[in-house]
């Protein structure tokens, strides 16, 4: 069983920035912990101040109130020395590091511990190694950095946020720039990560479906609402996932936990049959503007067969010919 620890208290923290035309305030009033063991997501609508909040939580912007504690020290208590110790940071940025090798980059998260010489001991060593293997980019370890692509990357900067042995790691949009079986996985590992080192995950993300399978917690954020925090089971069951995303054309499910698109519907159609086919075709219809009904009114039925399909009696092979005749029809 996991050993939860709470390893960041936040207390009515108010975020923002000060510029020419004076002090803009992003967020206010949060108040909310992090836990050891545990993945916590950060999501909300672009604007809404997820940056300003990483980036308050991490030291590099001042809370404009409040306060922020780390293993129940104050933020603005800890020297930057100090601090490399405690929180970990993996930015969006895209790497421009050129004739570096991996395993090299790796180690400079052992920097906060090996002085300004950067010599590393048999036990920096070992520590490097296991990040590296943790992370599963064993055979990334003499690859030029420029050669890798966006997931390798980003696992590298995960590995090196490791080796610097932090019980907190921020990251800030770790699967932008991903194609989705990168963005699955990256997920995957933070978790397991979180689960199986015990460490304070917490990351802003805009994969909002991939957050919501996978998060332990959610911290919902925009400005008319503010910071709403719960897991995604809770937030979804009291409303809090449609309050914040609504959108036309777009829904939060509350049967699957996920959001789905709203096609304009202008036909209805009797669809027959059951199984893995019965719903992708249900799924084509409703994409073209069709509503699959028990008692269709513009004289379509579908049936689900062996080996194909009838529509209207008629036998065809594939979704793709079904959709074909039925827009033949229009």
């Amino acid at each position: 069983m996991r050993h939860r620890e709470e390893t960041i208290r936040v207390l009515d923290l108010e975020t923002g920035y000060h510029s020419k035309k004076g002090i803009t305030v992003i967020t206010r009033g949060i108040s909310a912990s992090l836990y050891s063991g545990e993945l916590t997501c950060l999501i909300g609508p672009n604007g809404a101040g997820k940056s300003t909040l990483l980036k308050t939580l991490t030291a590099f912007l001042p809370p404009l109130k409040g306060e922020v504690f780390i293993e129940h020290k104050r933020l603005g208590e800890y020297s930057d020395a100090e601090l490399s110790k405690v929180i970990g940071v993996v930015l969006t940025e895209k790497l421009s590091l050129n004739n570096m090798s991996v395993e090299e980059l790796v180690e400079m998260g052992r920097s906060p511990y090996t002085g300004f010489w950067g010599r590393m001991d048999k036990n920096d060593r070992r520590i490097v190694a296991e990040s590296i293997a943790l992370v599963g980019i064993d055979n990334l370890r003499g690859r030029m950095i420029q050669t890798l692509s966006d997931g390798e990357r980003q696992k590298v900067m995960i590995a090196k946020a490791l080796a610097q042995e932090t019980p907190v790691i921020f990251l800030d949009e770790p699967t932008a720039f991903l194609d989705y079986p990168s963005k699955v996985e990256i997920m995957q590992l933070l978790q397991r990560l979180a689960r199986e080192k015990n460490k304070t995950v917490f990351l802003s993300t805009h994969d909002l479906e991939l957050a919501l399978q996978i998060a332990d917690k959610v911290w919902l954020i925009d400005k008319p609402h503010g910071v709403t925090i719960g897991t995604p089971e809770d937030l979804a069951l009291e409303g809090n996932m449609t309050r914040y995303f609504h959108r036309e054309g777009v829904v939060f499910d509350n049967e699957s936990g996920l959001f789905k698109i709203c096609h304009h519907i202008d036909r209805t159609a009797t669809l027959v049959g059951e199984g893995i086919r019965f719903n992708m075709v249900k799924k084509a219809l409703g994409r073209h503007g069709i509503n699959a009904d028990d008692a269709s009114s513009d004289g379509i039925m579908i049936e689900v067969v062996d080996n194909g399909y009838l529509l209207n009696g008629k036998k065809v092979h594939s979704i793709g010919m079904l959709l074909d005749m039925l827009n033949d029809t229009d």
